[in-house]
């Protein structure tokens, strides 16, 4: 069963999350802290983590750096009562995966989860394959390789190279992936997409494959080798 780790420190939020997320299927630990959700997951570990960004003790970026540090695939949904795109964009820098404004909806919040699990490979109804060239995707076992040699990837990096795959050999705009990746829909200039594709350049680039480039003004195209010849 997933389990998913609910990190908040107001308890009537703790509550509610729980039960709709129990009512969902999955199982929920909680911490009212980062620093009490860190201790959890050193005794237990997460397939998702939902942490609230305004908290005492340790906050919800602090929490992200430090888990970061050792861990890049634990997935992280934040949650902010916050307005700033700024703050939505540090936290996707520091490698949440994506984000919920409260007052938020349940429906939305388990849509939301649902996302997250499914391009980090728990959904057990993705069941595809990607390849180009020497690179190929397997969505089902979550991994990626790059001449059979496995590549590892976060949950961010991963979803980013999916959309990139998905549409190989066409350019995808900054919109697109800002949107598909991040779920940001909203005019933005934020360079979180650029940092993150030289992430992905620097994992899957090597010798004379190259396939991610850039369309300037416009956005990327990730190029089969073999479609050229």
């Amino acid at each position: 069963m997933t389990t998913i780790l609910v990190i908040d420190d107001e308890p009537g939020v703790r509550d509610l999350l729980q039960d709709a997320l129990t009512g969902a299927g999955y199982r929920v630990q909680s911490a009212t802290n980062g620093a009490d959700g860190l201790d959890q997951l050193r005794r237990r570990s997460a397939d998702l983590c939902i942490v609230d960004i305004n908290m005492p003790t340790m906050n919800g970026f602090e929490f992200l750096e430090k888990l970061r540090a050792h861990d890049p695939k634990t997935p992280v949904l934040m949650l902010t009562a916050r307005d700033s795109s700024d703050d939505v964009e540090h936290g996707l820098r520091v490698g949440a995966d994506d984000y919920v404004r409260k007052p938020f909806s349940i429906e939305e919040l388990l849509l939301r989860v649902a996302a997250i699990l499914r391009r980090t490979g728990l959904d057990e109804n993705d069941d595809h394959v990607f390849t180009c060239g020497p690179l190929t995707m397997n969505i089902d076992q979550h991994v990626v390789t790059l001449s059979e040699e496995e590549i590892e990837l976060s949950a961010t990096e991963f979803r980013l190279l999916e959309v990139l795959l998905e549409h190989q050999d066409r350019v995808v705009t900054r919109e697109q992936l800002l949107r598909d990746v991040w779920n940001i829909d909203f005019d933005s200039e934020t360079s979180v997409l650029d940092t993150y594709i030289s992430y992905v350049r620097r994992k899957i680039h090597h010798d004379d494959f190259a396939p991610i480039t850039t369309i300037r003004g416009v956005g990327f195209k990730l190029v089969n080798p073999t479609a050229r010849q």
